[in-house]
């Protein structure tokens, strides 16, 4: 017993989540979709430390997706 009260600030803030609209920064998005880092490459095709990552080797259960 005594969930009620939990249970009611808990579907308080699902319907804020829910039916807000958090305000976008336009000019961050904008800056961030138009840096180039300079060598031609995507962010996505380097780890973490800057090291490119070769698809074939990471992938590997891509031989059993065909």
């Amino acid at each position: 017993m005594g969930r009620g009260r939990a249970k009611a600030k808990q579907t308080k803030v699902a319907r804020e989540l829910k039916y807000s609209s958090p305000t976008t920064d336009l000019a961050a998005l904008q800056r961030e979709l138009s840096s180039d880092n300079g060598d031609g490459q995507h962010n996505g095709d380097r780890r973490g430390d800057g090291e490119l990552v070769d698809e074939a080797v990471t992938d590997e259960y891509g031989e059993y997706r065909r």
